[in-house]
């Protein structure tokens, strides 16, 4: 499968950009996910990967072929990038049946393809099959009803199964009845006999055109394998939609129409047109958001599977983080038009590059508490939440001070590449201009209007995730129980410290009685963010 390299792409109206110069590398193989709240450019990213909107400016690469150039004016369609695309709607015809719906846009293909001898291929895979009379005598006896009828709609299903093989070669296999005639053996000899002499007589027909056939029955002249413009085949249309039906388990729907299926059973026919033409690449833009929370978890599961079992590079845009954890081998976060981070899950989720990453990954969300201290040695000396002391350890060595030079020099060339761009007639000032992430510290009384203080680089903020919130007796903090919610495997429970609220999650099955007076304490990794630009600087321990 190829890779997806963006270069400089942008999307704008005006001065309203919804894609500002995002640069990404997308993997061969890889399930990467596009998130981000509404409207922060996500699912524009995806469309303009696979045609459906046209950059303002950039460049776009799949595998080897440059799909869209604003320099050099390339901008290849839909079409003809081999991709698929799995929308919100699964858009399937309700006039049609499954099989119809599935094997549509194979029936419109025309394109250039190598001249097969079908009639030599289909003989030689039923000589393989025959071979085997054993094993189909054997399938053949568990199709049978407790009546003692053949039910052949099974039978074919089963065969299509277990050999890869269309529903026309499948019913030619059971056509024989192996299974009832006297030496099933000198059947299946006579049945490859018969098929031998079809592969000849192929053979001959190929030689009169001055061609031979190769071992995959297509036509060679030359050394050179003859290639002509021409509609798939009903025997390799019936083959692709065979294939994708077993990947999705939809095999025993084949007749039914779309309003006679429940709408997991509905995703799984659009997953299958979708996969039917062997894109290079798959795009699904929020597939799962019209399923109900059981059947969504369902289909992440099985999303995983087909991600391993098709070998495809899947491009999946939801602004659902749990989606996105659970899914993917990369998220890329976007907010804005921009790119925040790129990265694993657990990178995401661990080390995120800045609050706004950190906040909008996680759940329950992270909590944040201003600190405001020093560097005293390898470690720093930070006041809490008004009253707590604490001593935050870096799990890595790190010069506070050199960082802050760094961080500020960030910001400069940040503005600097800004103004370089500008200089392009055919950028514009950004509209929708990028504003710092705001930090929601989470306090008792939230309506209180605070007089907005100067920053300066002996504030920070910390990012403490809920699971790292621990009530046990000897805990240095006090607090007091402000809500719980017990969900039977583990507890959510909000804990009052002072004017400040923060979020935990204790494992197990244990009531809390609102109100309760507790101990608490920080075990595992903090975050550690500059408050002045909310990048990340590291993570450590406190006490």
């Amino acid at each position: 499968m190829p890779k997806i390299t963006l270069t400089d792409v942008t999307k704008r109206w005006g001065n309203f950009y919804a894609v500002d110069h995002l640069n990404l590398e997308i993997k061969d193989n890889a399930f990467v996910t596009l998130l981000g709240p509404s409207g922060c450019g996500k699912t524009t990213t995806l469309r303009m990967i696979a045609g459906l909107e046209t950059p303002t400016s950039g460049r776009i690469v799949i595998g080897d072929t440059v799909v869209f150039d604003s320099e050099m004016g390339i901008n290849i369609p839909p079409n003809k990038r081999k991709v698929g695309f799995l929308f919100q709607n699964y858009a399937l015809w309700p006039n049609m049946t499954v099989y119809q719906n599935v094997s549509f846009g194979l029936a419109n293909i025309k394109e250039k393809m190598p001249v097969v001898s079908f009639e030599a291929r289909t003989a030689q895979r039923i000589c393989e099959l025959v071979g085997d009379w054993k094993k189909i005598i054997e399938i053949t006896k568990d199709c049978f009803d407790k009546k003692g009828n053949l039910n052949n709609d099974k039978l074919y299903l089963r065969l299509i199964d277990t050999y890869t093989i269309s529903m026309y070669t499948a019913k030619k296999i059971a056509g024989y009845r192996l299974n009832l005639v006297a030496d099933p053996q000198a059947e299946s000899q006579k049945v490859i006999s018969e098929m031998k002499q079809i592969i000849e007589s192929e053979k001959a027909l190929a030689q009169k055109k001055g061609c031979t056939l190769n071992e995959n029955f297509e036509y060679v002249k030359n050394g050179e394998v003859v290639y002509a413009v021409r509609k798939l085949s009903k025997e390799e249309i019936d083959l692709s939609v065979r294939r994708v039906s077993r990947i999705v388990k939809i095999g025993m729907f084949m007749d039914r129409y779309p309003a006679e299926l429940s709408g997991g059973q509905q995703q799984r026919v659009a997953i299958a047109r979708t996969l039917a033409p062997e894109p290079s690449v798959l795009f699904m833009d929020e597939p799962l958001s019209n399923l109900d929370a059981k059947l969504r978890l369902e289909m992440r599961s099985e999303l995983q599977r087909l991600h391993l079992d098709t070998g495809s590079t899947f491009v999946y845009v939801t602004h659902d983080q749990m989606e996105a954890m659970t899914l993917a081998t990369a998220i890329c976060l976007i907010d804005n038009g921009v790119l925040q981070q790129y990265d694993a899950p657990l990178t995401v989720y661990g080390r995120p590059n800045n609050t706004f990453v950190a906040d909008f990954v996680g759940n329950p969300s992270i909590n944040f508490a201003e600190a405001t201290g020093s560097q005293n040695g390898d470690d720093l000396t930070l006041k809490v939440w008004k009253d707590y002391d604490f001593t935050f350890t870096p799990i890595e060595k790190i010069n506070i001070g050199e960082w802050q030079q760094q961080d500020a020099l960030h910001d400069v060339e940040l503005e600097n590449a800004r103004a370089e761009l500008l200089k392009d007639k055919r950028n514009v000032e950004k509209g929708n201009k990028d504003v710092k992430f705001k930090c929601h510290i989470a306090k008792l009384d939230e309506t209180e209007i605070e007089d907005e203080k100067e920053i300066t680089d002996n504030d920070f903020i910390l990012g403490i995730r809920p699971e790292t919130v621990k009530i046990t007796p000897n805990g240095k903090i006090q607090g007091e129980v402000y809500s719980a919610m017990p969900t039977g495997m583990e507890t959510t429970v909000r804990i009052k410290i002072g004017e400040f609220l923060i979020t935990g999650v204790i494992f197990g099955g244990i009531t809390y009685q609102l109100g309760q007076k507790v101990n608490v304490d920080l075990e595992g990794k903090v975050i550690l963010f500059s408050q002045k630009s909310g990048r990340f600087i590291t993570t450590g321990t406190v006490k």
